[in-house]
């Protein structure tokens, strides 16, 4: 895209040739980092029985992965503003292939724990330093069209990833589901050296060292803390409660420092901003509820009705078929008619979907499961993208760096504590079914299914367990419609001369 003012058409003007290309080296990265992520919970079991080991100790696969992803996240804004957000997208890209390659050749679980660490300080990098890419070159009068392309890898990883997962383990071996991340990178490295948009050099900033050593170590230490519940049985154990309080307390200290000193590692000054702090508490609220409440569909299918992983991943696709067919239409409307007459109409949509699922049981007909998921996808695919453009599209393209890195980081956390949240629901109300410890819940349902004995009357008190998990993440949703209230009618700058003061401050320069 050259200086010259591009020429903008009623409805705000058409992503072009240039920006398509960008963003198709952004989705190509993005689908590596979320697709590895479902793919691997999928393999878990195999992983437990290949290298002799214990479920706790295998679980570290996936949760050193999401450590490291909060442990980089934060430096990621500073990164980008400092060294320029081509040569960063480079490095993630490096760093997530060579910890794919040393996953995939992994000698025993301690070395594997090792490597995806190393995959997960660049895919912490990959999705805040590529949103920022895109954003940058398509200007905020094109946003939720953009966000919506965004939106493709988000859909694909939980369609694809158990069934890619599934396939691969069964057929060929666990270590094809990191190989495979390594001719989709080596394609993503040559097309981001080609294509994205030159940096150029800025003043260097201060680096917030201090704040890099609260906020880096606080998110995981709570993120740790917080995902250690289920398999605790509550918040009691020292596991849980001193990790997660350690990482409030750096975490709060940051944001008691950052109040007064300049360029913070995190701007806050972001959520004086109006339309972002609304959107920020919408999409904390969202992540919480649906995250959460999705860890549980494949679980429905796998623990209740007897589904394997495959076919349980097979069962979820309705869902991103119905979000492929909203997310490009809301993508285009967000930019005409703003993100609250978009989201709102989408929640409502998820919380019908979802109320079908609290009424769940041993044998509920699949049309019905399959026509709520369904729903569900319409409306995620006018709820997720939508919100992330409203609160981009106030912004400056100078803070665009910074608003991607905390956006990621909101969403970060509150899906992991949705999902912690609503794995202790669901284990307290399996174990008070069977009569067991709560931290034993999921086995003891999972033993009691398994045996032809038990099996008929298992699933059903199964089946009671999940749906009443389900109202409470309808109750969560429902608090979302609270913010979406609040969304300001913003709409974006849609005039030539908005376009030309965008290229003037750098927006879609090559």
């Amino acid at each position: 895209m050259s200086t010259q003012t591009p020429a903008v058409s009623p409805d705000g003007g058409k992503l072009d040739s240039a920006v398509l290309k960008v963003a198709g080296v952004v989705v190509l990265g993005a689908i590596m980092a979320i697709l590895d992520t479902t793919v691997v919970n999928v393999a878990l079991q195999r992983l437990t029985l290949d290298f002799h080991t214990s479920f706790d100790t295998i679980q570290w696969v996936a949760t050193g992965y999401m450590l490291a992803l909060a442990t980089v996240i934060p430096v990621t804004g500073w990164a980008s503003d400092r060294f320029g957000t081509k040569r960063l997208y480079l490095v993630a890209i490096s760093l997530f292939l060579i910890g794919s390659m040393l996953a995939g050749l992994a000698w025993n679980v301690e070395s594997l724990i090792i490597f995806r660490v190393v995959q997960g300080l660049g895919g912490g990098m990959l999705m805040p330093a590529g949103m920022t890419i895109l954003t940058r070159t398509a200007g905020p009068q094109r946003l939720g069209r953009v966000m919506a392309v965004l939106g493709v890898p988000m859909l694909l990883g939980p369609i694809c990833g158990p069934i890619l997962g599934g396939w691969l383990v069964d057929a060929v071996s666990w270590r094809w589901i990191f190989y495979i991340n390594v001719p989709i990178g080596v394609l993503t490295m040559f097309l981001a050296w080609r294509v994205l948009p030159k940096d150029k050099p800025e003043p260097a900033e201060r680096f917030d060292f201090v704040g890099m050593l609260m906020v880096s170590p606080g998110l995981a230490a709570l993120i740790f803390g917080v995902s250690n519940i289920p398999s605790e049985g509550g918040v009691g154990s020292v596991k849980v409660w001193l990790p997660a309080l350690t990482g409030l307390a750096l975490l709060v200290a940051f944001v008691l420092r950052a109040r007064g000193m300049e360029n913070p590692l995190i701007d806050l000054n972001l959520f004086r901003n109006r339309p972002f702090t609304i959107a920020m508490v919408t999409m904390s609220l969202f992540c919480i509820a649906f995250f959460g409440a999705g860890v549980f569909l494949p679980n429905y299918f796998m623990l209740v009705r007897g589904e394997s992983a495959l076919h349980a991943g097979l069962l979820l696709a309705p869902q991103g078929f119905g979000a492929m067919i909203t997310m490009p239409l809301t993508g285009r409307l967000v930019d005409k008619i703003g993100a609250r007459r978009i989201v709102l109409p989408g929640l409502l949509l998820i919380l019908l979907g979802m109320s079908v699922f609290t009424q769940v049981g041993a044998d509920t007909p699949y049309w019905l499961l399959l026509g709520a998921l369904f729903v569900m996808g319409l409306g995620l695919g006018a709820t997720m993208m939508p919100i992330t453009t409203s609160a981009l599209q106030s912004l400056l393209p100078k803070d665009m760096a910074r608003a991607s890195t905390a956006s990621t980081i909101v969403q970060q956390t509150s899906g992991a504590v949705g999902t912690a949240g609503l794995s202790i629901v669901l284990a307290a109300l399996l174990a008070g079914k069977f009569g067991v410890p709560t931290n034993e819940g999921q086995l003891a349902a999972t033993a009691a299914v398994a045996n032809p004995e038990t099996r008929r009357a298992a699933a059903g008190l199964a089946a009671d367990s999940f749906g009443t998990t389900f109202i409470g993440a309808v109750v969560l949703l429902a608090l979302c419609l609270v913010p979406v209230f609040f969304m300001a009618k913003y709409r974006a700058p849609m005039a030539a001369d908005d376009e030309t003061v965008d290229v003037a401050r750098g927006v879609g320069v090559h």
